[in-house]
């Protein structure tokens, strides 16, 4: 797949991606599908533009691969808007395992962190995701996934280099730090790839300066608030962005009060979703 054919591929899933809370149920640590496709439904209901499985505030890591597989089965078949899946492990082996999965289940596109738990170099990463690119061999496009708070950090350096093979679609960029994205930014305007922010304080900024849109924990719980940034960012209404932005600054302060992802569980909660 070239870089035109990825941009067509991505143009669907830009703008407003919930990344979706995994409900588990109360007897078990297993997947609860039933409110999961209630919020599904509520999503698509909402206008997002793509939904986001479990990813960090899906929880990954508590749901062992059978689980996650049938949660991917169930959700892209029910889902109205385009299905991205993380697809991260702390295996090669084991990403290419959900990788493969979520493929024929029918996947937008796949989201991919760095081995977790074990910390990693920089020539490490990349050789990780070269292999799995190659060994994937998919037409699904494929994003990175940077995410440093839980697992070893992608350098912006490392992301270039990365995204100028044509390998990779993109990249979702969860590091909070400005100053990174800034550098994959300006590589963005000579090799087109989509860029997501995956850190909800950052939206606005990144936005104003190139993102193409962003996968938001905040969007599961109110979409409204987030499709409202969006659309007052693409109209030019600065008074309205500013004053949404308030309010979302606001909302995160709460939800921080909670160990992560706890608050946006409990926003979700709150509006009675299961």
């Amino acid at each position: 797949m070239n870089n035109v054919e990825v941009q067509t591929e991505l143009a669907a899933i830009q703008g407003i991606c919930a990344a979706l809370v995994t409900p588990r149920r109360q007897d078990r640590s297993q997947v609860d599908l039933g409110a999961a496709l209630e919020l599904i439904d509520f999503l698509c209901r909402s206008g997002v533009d793509g939904i986001v499985l479990l990813g960090s505030t899906g929880e990954f890591t508590h749901f062992d691969l059978e689980d996650r597989l049938r949660l991917t089965q169930f959700a892209i078949k029910r889902s109205r808007v385009p299905v991205m899946v993380n697809v991260s492990h702390s295996s090669l082996d084991g990403a290419l395992t959900l990788a493969r999965q979520a493929c024929s289940a029918g996947a937008s596109a796949l989201l991919l962190m760095p081995p977790h738990f074990f910390r990693y170099g920089q020539q490490e990463i990349e050789e990780f995701y070269l292999r799995f690119a190659h060994e994937l061999g998919s037409a699904v496009p494929l994003l990175l996934y940077n995410i440093p708070a839980f697992t070893s950090e992608i350098l912006s350096e490392t992301a270039i280099r990365l995204l100028a093979t044509g390998l990779f679609a993109g990249i979702k960029d969860s590091s909070g730090r400005m100053d990174e994205l800034r550098r994959i930014l300006v590589v963005k305007q000579q090799t087109p790839f989509t860029l997501l922010v995956g850190n909800d304080r950052m939206f606005v900024q990144a936005r104003a300066e190139g993102a193409d849109g962003a996968v938001s924990g905040v969007a599961c719980a109110v979409p409204e608030l987030m499709l409202g940034l969006e659309r007052a960012i693409r109209s030019g209404d600065a008074g309205k962005r500013d004053k949404l932005q308030a309010r979302l600054e606001e909302f995160i302060e709460w939800v921080e009060r909670f160990p992560y992802p706890a608050g946006i569980k409990e926003a979700v909660a709150l509006r009675g979703l299961k």
